[in-house]
C-alpha cells in the first residue's frame, strides 16, 4: 500500500498523518510507552484537534523487542491471533537507562534508544554492546492514513465510509537486502518489491503465494516478524527507497525485531516466538510417487507403476493417491470411489505386503462438495461456514456447491478428525492437505463470533494443518506424523511438511521453485518439497532428469504431475541408456538413500535451530560473504553439502563457492573459494561439493528405502577434516547415538557407535591410499 505520490505529494484520495514528536515516555512493566503527537507541540494550544499515536516498545526476551503502534486503542482487537510461544516464553529481563544518547531499553543483546530531543523523532535499534546498528524509526516513519481523505475531523465520527490504515517504516541501509516472507517465487532479494501478505492459489509464476509468512530476514543481522494474522502490505524500498514500510488496515500494528549474531540465531529466536518445525518420520525422506492429478488409480495401474519402478532399481517409500481416489463431484467426502476401489483397505494392505511400497498417502482438502456423502451431515450439524443471513457459504469454484469446514466449531473439528480416523483405519499413513487459500472474508460469520473474517483468511491454513497433523500424531505417535501441505502462514512450520504447489514443466519454473524453497526456508520452515518434473505440462526428458537431481536433494522428494504421469519410462521410453530417465532416477534415489545418516542428523539440528534442512540459502552458512545474500540458483543441503541444480539442456552450470576448500562429491576434484566456477554435467551429476573439515556419514551401497539403521554398515568419509571436526549419528527414531569426532592425532573418536563396521578415512573419498580399518568392539 502506497500512501504517497513520490517524495512531495500524498497519494490521491489519502490523508496521511505522521508521528512528529515523542511527547512523553512512560515506563511500563517490560518497556516504554511513547505518546507521539502528529504535529510538533510548541504551546498548550497545539495539543487540541490532532491525532496521537501510542508507541509501545517492550522487551520480549533476549535479543527480541516488540513495537506496537496504536491510533485508537478502543478498537476491538478481534482474533484469530498467532499462537506465540508454543513451547513457553523465555524469561524477560528488561532494563531502562537514560543518558546523553537518550532513553534506552535493553532486552539482553538487543536495545532500542529513543533520541533525547523530543522534536526529533529518532528511535534506533542496535546491539546492546553498540557493535551493530540494525535499523531505525526516523522522521515520518510512524503514521496513520485515511482513504478517502476526510475534509474535516468531524467526518471520522462515522467510519463506515472510510478505511483506516496504520504503518511504520524501518530504515534500509546501503547495500542491505531483505529475504523471506514465505514461499515467494520472484526475486530472492525483496528490495524494490511490494509484497502483499495474502494467501492465494496463484501457482508459482506470479507474485501471489500459497504461503505468506509475515517474517523477513535482513542481511544486516536482524529479522522482523509482523504479528498480525490479517493482511499486511510491505513496500520494501518500493515507496521510499531507503525504507521498509509495513501497513495494515486497522488501528494497531505490532511487530518484533529479532537480533542475532548470525542469521541462524535470528531464525532460532523467531522459532521461539512462532514454534519450531515438527519432526517427521524417517520413511518420509524416501521417494514419493503419485500417478498424477487426473489419471487412473485402480489397483492394476498402481501396481504396474510400482513394479516398473522396482524393475528399474528405484525404491518407492510412499505411494500417493491424489484427488480421484474419491468420485468426481464429491471432494472431499473421505469415501473411496467404489468403482475403482471396491476394497480400499484390502488394496492398501496388498500394496504394502507386496514390498513395493512402505506407506500410503491420500489427498484431501477442507472443502466439502455439495454432492459428496458427508455434505448433508456437515450442513445439518452446523459444521460448515455460514453467511451472515444463516445460509451456508457456497460457490461453484473448484467443486460444485462446495462449502468450507468451520474449524472454529469444536464439534466440526471432532467430526473432521473422525473422518480422518476412518482413513487411518483403512491403512492411510500420511495426508496431503491441499488448498486452504481461498477463504472468504465478505458476508461470512464463523461459529466463533469473536473471529475477524479478514484475519481468518491466512490463519485458516494454520488451524487446518494443525488439526490434521495432530490427528496423525495421535494415531501414529508424535514423531510419525507427516503432511504434504500447500497453504501456510506464520507458525505452520510446526506441522511439516510443505510443498511448492503448481509449477510448470520448464527450467524457468524449476528456478522459480528454487527461489520459493529458499524464501520459505528463511521463514522458519525446515522441510519442503516440489513436484519433480513440474506439475503442469509435459516435461522434456532433459528437464525431467535435471529436475530429478534437484528434487532428490530437497528434504522430501515426490514425483507428481497434472494430466501426465511422472514415472520415468513414460518420459523417454529409454531403459537401456545410463543417461535415460529411468537410470537417472535410480541414481539420484540411491544417492539420497545413502545420504540418510547425514540428512537425518542434520534434520535434528534444523528442527532445533528453526532453519531449513535443504534449500538452505547460502547466506545462512556464509553471512559474512556479501555474494551469499544474492545466490538464488544454488543451496546448501545441511551445513556441509553445497548443491547447484542445472538449468541448461547442455549441462552447463555456473555456481559460486565461498571461501575455503571444497571437494566434488562425484569426482573428488578440489576447488578453492571464493569464486565463480563453470562446469558441464551429465544427468547423473551436478555441482555437489563437500565443505572442508567435514565428517560425512553415508549408508552402504545398495541400501533400499530411506528408513534403515543409520549406524550400521555405514561409510565415514573425511574431507580435509581437522581436529574437532564432528558428525552426530541419529537413529531413525530421533535418538542421538553419539558423535564422531576427529581427534588431535587425526583418528576418528566415538566410532564404536557404528557397530564395528567399516570406516573409510583420507582426503575426500579417494580410492588411492585410503586407510581402512575395522573398529574393534570396546
Amino acid at each position: 500500500m502506497k500512501f504517497r505520490d513520490g517524495m512531495w505529494l500524498v497519494a490521491e484520495g489519502m490523508r496521511v498523518e505522521y508521528a512528529e514528536d515523542v511527547h512523553e515516555i512512560t515506563p511500563t512493566e517490560n518497556g516504554l510507552s511513547l505518546l507521539c503527537p502528529t504535529r510538533h507541540i510548541r504551546s498548550r494550544g497545539d495539543v487540541l484537534n490532532l491525532s496521537t499515536i501510542k508507541l509501545d516498545i517492550e522487551a520480549a526476551f533476549d535479543g527480541v523487542i516488540s513495537v506496537e503502534a496504536t491510533h485508537w486503542s478502543g478498537a476491538v482487537n478481534r482474533g484469530p491471533h498467532f499462537d506465540l510461544y508454543p513451547n513457553g516464553r523465555p524469561k524477560v529481563e528488561a532494563k531502562v537507562t537514560k543518558g546523553h544518547k537518550g532513553t534506552t531499553l535493553n532486552s539482553g543483546s538487543l536495545s532500542a534508544t529513543i533520541h533525547p530531543d523530543r522534536h526529533n523523532f529518532d528511535i534506533r535499534f542496535h546491539s546492546t554492546d553498540d557493535s551493530k546498528q540494525l535499523t531505525s524509526l526516523l522522521g515520518r516513519s510512524v503514521g496513520l492514513a485515511y482513504n478517502p481523505a476526510p475534509s474535516n475531523p468531524r467526518q471520522t465520527g462515522d467510519m463506515r465510509d472510510f478505511k483506516h490504515y496504520i504503518f511504520t517504516q524501518t530504515t534500509l541501509s546501503v547495500g542491505e537486502s531483505v529475504h523471506g516472507l514465505g514461499e515467494r517465487f520472484g526475486p530472492f532479494n525483496k528490495v524494490g518489491q511490494n509484497v502483499s501478505m495474502w494467501n492465494a492459489d496463484g501457482g508459482t509464476s506470479s507474485d501471489q503465494a500459497y504461503k505468506n509468512v509475515s517474517f523477513w530476514l535482513s542481511s544486516r543481522g536482524y529479522g522482523v516478524f509482523v504479528d498480525t494474522a490479517g493482511k499486511a502490505e510491505l513496500e520494501i524500498g518500493s515507496e521510499r527507497t531507503t525504507r521498509v514500510q509495513t501497513s495494515i488496515e486497522g488501528q494497531r500494528l505490532k511487530w518484533y525485531i529479532i537480533y542475532g549474531k548470525t542469521p541462524k540465531e535470528v531464525l532460532q529466536r523467531y522459532s521461539v516466538l512462532t514454534g519450531k518445525p515438527g519432526k517427521v518420520p524417517s520413511w518420509s525422506f524416501g521417494l514419493w510417487l503419485s500417478t498424477s492429478f487426473t489419471t487412473n488409480y485402480d489397483e492394476d495401474t498402481v501396481k504396474s507403476f510400482l513394479e516398473g519402478m522396482k524393475e528399474r532399481d528405484t525404491q518407492v517409500d510412499v505411494f500417493h493417491y491424489d484427488c480421484y481416489w474419491m468420485k468426481a463431484f464429491t471432494w472431499t467426502d473421505f469415501v473411496f470411489d467404489a468403482e475403482r476401489f471396491p476394497d480400499p483397505k484390502g488394496q492398501i494392505a496388498r500394496l504394502k505386503s507386496s514390498g513395493l511400497v512402505n506407506k500410503v498417502c491420500v489427498w484431501i482438502n477442507p472443502y466439502i462438495a455439495q454432492h459428496g456423502a458427508v455434505f448433508e451431515t456437515a450442513a445439518k450439524n452446523g459444521y460448515l461456514l455460514k453467511r451472515k443471513n444463516g445460509d451456508i457459504w457456497q460457490w461453484d469454484l473448484w467443486h460444485a456447491g462446495m462449502a468450507l469446514v468451520d474449524f472454529t466449531n469444536p464439534a466440526a473439528v471432532d467430526w473432521y478428525v473422525g473422518c480422518l480416523n476412518g482413513l487411518f483405519e483403512q491403512g492411510v499413513d500420511a495426508i496431503k492437505t491441499d488448498f486452504g487459500e481461498r477463504i472468504p472474508t465478505l458476508d461470512v460469520e464463523w461459529f466463533d463470533k469473536s473471529i475477524d473474517p479478514h484475519k481468518m483468511h491466512n490463519y485458516y491454513a494454520f488451524i487446518y494443518n494443525k488439526i490434521v497433523y495432530e490427528a496423525l500424531q495421535k494415531r501414529y505417535g508424535p514423531d510419525q506424523a507427516v503432511l504434504f501441505a500447500r497453504s501456510a502462514c506464520a507458525g505452520t512450520q510446526r506441522f511439516p511438511l510443505q510443498w511448492g504447489g503448481d509449477c510448470e514443466s520448464t527450467p524457468e519454473a524449476m528456478a522459480e521453485s528454487v527461489r520459493g524453497g529458499l524464501s520459505l526456508g528463511l521463514s522458519g520452515f525446515a522441510f519442503w518439497s516440489v513436484d519433480i518434473g513440474g506439475f503442469e505440462g509435459y516435461p522434456a526428458p532433459w528437464i525431467y532428469k535435471r529436475w530429478v537431481a534437484f528434487g532428490l536433494l530437497c528434504s522430501h522428494s515426490r514425483l507428481h504431475g497434472s494430466s501426465s504421469y511422472r514415472v520415468p519410462w513414460t518420459i523417454d521410453d529409454d531403459d537401456r541408456s545410463d543417461e535415460g530417465c529411468s537410470a537417472t532416477l535410480a541414481k539420484w534415489t540411491s544417492l539420497k538413500t545413502r545420504l540418510m545418516p547425514y540428512l537425518f542428523a542434520q534434520a535434528a539440528e534444523a528442527i532445533e535451530m528453526g532453519v531449513p534442512l535443504s534449500l538452505r540459502a547460502m547466506c545462512l552458512e556464509f553471512p559474512d560473504d556479501p555474494t551469499s545474500w544474492y545466490l538464488d540458483r544454488q543451496f546448501m543441503v545441511g551445513d556441509r553439502l553445497l548443491a547447484a541444480p542445472v538449468f541448461e539442456e547442455s549441462g552447463e552450470v555456473e555456481f559460486y563457492l565461498p571461501k575455503g576448500k571444497w571437494t566434488s562429491f562425484f569426482t573428488n576434484q578440489t576447488r578453492d573459494g571464493p569464486g565463480w566456477f563453470k562446469e558441464r554435467h551429465g544427468f547423473g551429476s551436478l555441482p555437489l561439493y563437500v565443505r572442508e573439515n567435514t565428517v560425512l556419514v553415508l549408508g552402504k551401497e545398495g541400501v533400499r528405502g530411506a528408513s534403515y539403521n543409520y549406524a550400521e554398515d555405514v561409510e565415514v568419509c573425511l574431507y580435509q577434516a581437522k581436529e574437532g571436526a564432528r558428525s552426530e549419528v541419529v537413529d531413525r527414531d530421533w535418538n542421538v547415538l553419539g558423535a564422531l569426532t576427529v581427534g588431535a592425532d587425526g583418528e576418528l573418536k566415538g566410532s564404536e557407535i557404528l557397530k564395528g563396521k567399516w570406516v573409510k578415512s583420507g582426503e575426500g573419498r579417494k580410492i588411492e591410499e585410503v586407510f581402512m580399518k575395522t573398529i574393534e568392539w570396546l
